[in-house]
């Protein structure tokens, strides 16, 4: 194989004496047994985006190791000399179970105290809300969070929190990707750790958490009610098991019983395929637990815990998995709810959710008065809006399709700790206040189709590797962009919004109008039917997805069946036009 004369410029530079010797023997074995994956590991450097990095571990500018984790440090020290000038700087490091996420952690820590910067390192994994909470608590300038969220084993990452807790937001994420950019040598990074700058923490945030956890419970009567709730939790051998099981405990569940294979913190993931709540597979063995104890309710959370996936008992007894815009539209539905209910709706109350999420929502929080805003794929966008609106509103919930939630704004990212507490405590809460004296969570969600409107959704992943697959998606975005479908399932397209554009096109009249979001790289397709279609690559995977949301009204529950089958052709048809 043939080797491109950039690629062997960056391979011979890493078998210098200014790499480490592991380092250095480990390119020698690829350049001889599989110059193909050497090439891949070289071809280019692993971006540093607007949410830090994310990558395969292994050697190469193209993948996660001590270097290109040692390059994105000096680049985030380096931003911060010049955004707090004469401060006493500090950050605070977490990490999860991924293989060499402690390592990267301590590496992390020590260029930073090398840097003359004060670091406060957790003593052992934890979940990347506490990360987010840390940030405040500890009065941090910045924080790292070393993970690659629900990524197959082979992944690592690297994200970045600001002072407010939230991940980097313009125009922070920016200049801290010029500064990594700016470091194109090991030798510009300082490497030699000051051990007296680095300070461990763990049990102390802890407990300042939880102090701020408990009072968000709506109804803790309705816990001491619902002794027979029975809750199957797994953390999918990720950092859940460091604060869920204690968080229900204190929230007064008393009957959780525990997936124990996926209960110890494992890198390798080995009873999945993907630790990824959002797939039937990882949740087999919650399952089969869950019938085995003849439980209610499955909470499953991702390995650094920001996103949880639940599955319910059903009015058939089977249990029943909900997607991310079911979880949220309930959750939404009962805190709003019950806000109302106990007298604990704040004044100028306010949701937020991502534009990719079920306009339920939206109309669940309209009813409730409540104000909804609608931001760009990804929570620190709604840390953004709890940031600004600071002083003036008061932010009650978000959440994301993806399964990821937040109650309350101590922390500023998707948050499954408190998403787990507060799921549980709806399913108890409508398990002992109604008639039937067992309401289960599918008939609330099925009373909210018949108040608002049966909403289905769908999400279709094209996954494209490597060069060619960037060039692909890239062709995909331009046609669509520049060649938009006139109709899709049957139904005339009426408008287009192009957030690169940052403007909404209405087809009908020929006007359009200012999107007032930052750009991105995402195109919406609205028909006559009030159908909506969403494109955008992903920003940490090699896919292009498409998310599909359809919509009818419904009267009665005994409806529901009939509605979701004309609903589920609907969105057949729509992906057909796409492809």
């Amino acid at each position: 194989m043939i080797m491109d004369k950039e690629i062997q410029e960056k391979v011979n530079l890493w078998l210098s004496n200014d790499y480490d010797e592991a380092t250095r023997n480990e390119v020698l074995r690829l350049q001889k047994e599989d110059p193909k994956e050497l090439s891949d590991a070289f071809y280019r450097d692993l971006e540093f985006g607007t949410g830090g990095l994310r990558g395969i571990m292994g050697v190469g500018t193209n993948r996660m190791n001590k270097y290109t984790v040692g390059a994105a440090t000096q680049g985030l020290a380096n931003h911060l000399k010049k955004s707090f000038k004469n401060e006493a700087l500090k950050v605070v490091i977490s990490y999860d179970s991924r293989l060499h996420s402690r390592e990267f952690a301590q590496i992390s820590a020590e260029i930073l105290s090398a840097n003359n910067i004060k670091v406060f390192l957790f003593d052992e994994l934890r979940p990347t809300p506490i990360l987010s909470f840390a940030v405040r608590h500890l009065q941090c300038n910045a924080g790292i969070m070393i993970t690659a969220s629900h990524n197959p084993k082979e992944y690592n990452g690297y994200k970045v929190y600001w002072e407010d807790g939230g991940q980097l937001v313009p125009p922070h994420d920016v200049n801290v990707i010029k500064e990594v950019n700016k470091i194109t040598s090991v030798k510009q990074v300082e490497w030699t750790a000051k051990p007296e700058l680095i300070e461990m923490v763990g049990e102390n945030v802890d407990k300042a958490y939880f102090d701020l956890l408990l009072p968000l419970s709506m109804n803790p009567e309705s816990i001491k009610k619902a002794k027979k709730l029975k809750i199957v939790y797994t953390p999918l051998h990720g950092t859940g098991i460091t604060m869920v099981p204690k968080a229900l405990k204190m929230f007064g569940f008393e009957d959780v019983v525990l997936e124990e294979a996926q209960s110890i913190p494992d890198g390798n993931f080995p009873t999945v395929k993907s630790p990824n709540p959002e797939e039937k597979s990882a949740l087999e063995l919650a399952l089969k637990k869950a019938d085995e104890v003849n439980a209610d309710l499955i909470l499953a959370t991702d390995p650094d815990a920001d996103r949880v996936g639940i599955a319910v008992r059903n009015a058939e007894g089977k249990m029943q998995l909900l997607n991310g815009n079911q979880t949220g539209t309930l959750l939404f539905h009962y805190m709003l709810s019950q806000c109302q209910q106990t007298g604990k709706m704040p004044q100028n109350p306010f949701a937020v959710k991502t534009i990719v999420t079920t306009d339920l929502i939206r109309r669940v929080a309209l009813d409730f008065n409540v104000e909804c805003f609608d931001v760009l794929t990804g929570f620190k966008y709604i840390a953004e809006v709890i940031r600004a609106n600071e002083g003036k509103k008061h932010f009650v919930v978000g959440g994301e399709e993806s399964y990821g939630y937040l109650i309350g704004d101590f922390v500023r990212d998707k948050d499954a700790i408190s998403a787990c507490c507060l799921i549980a405590e709806m399913a108890a809460h409508y398990m002992v206040n109604n008639t039937a004296n067992h309401k289960l969570l599918t008939d609330v969600l099925h009373d909210i189709y018949c108040s608002y409107g049966f909403f289905k959704e769908s999400l279709l992943s094209l996954t494209e590797k490597g060069q060619e697959g960037v060039a692909k998606i890239k062709a995909m975005m331009d046609n669509y962009r520049e060649n938009p479908p006139k109709t899709l399932g049957g139904q005339p397209v009426v408008m287009m919004k192009d957030y690169s554009a940052s403007r909404s096109y209405d087809l009908v009249n020929g006007t359009n109008e200012l999107i007032n979001l930052p750009t991105s790289n995402v195109l919406q397709f609205f028909t006559a039917d009030d159908s909506k279609i969403t494109v955008r690559p992903s920003g940490t995977e090699p896919k292009i997805k498409f998310y599909f949301s359809v919509v009818e009204p419904v009267e009665k529950r005994k409806d529901i069946a009939e509605v979701e089958a004309r609903l589920d052709q609907r969105i057949e048809t729509l992906k057909k036009d796409l492809q």
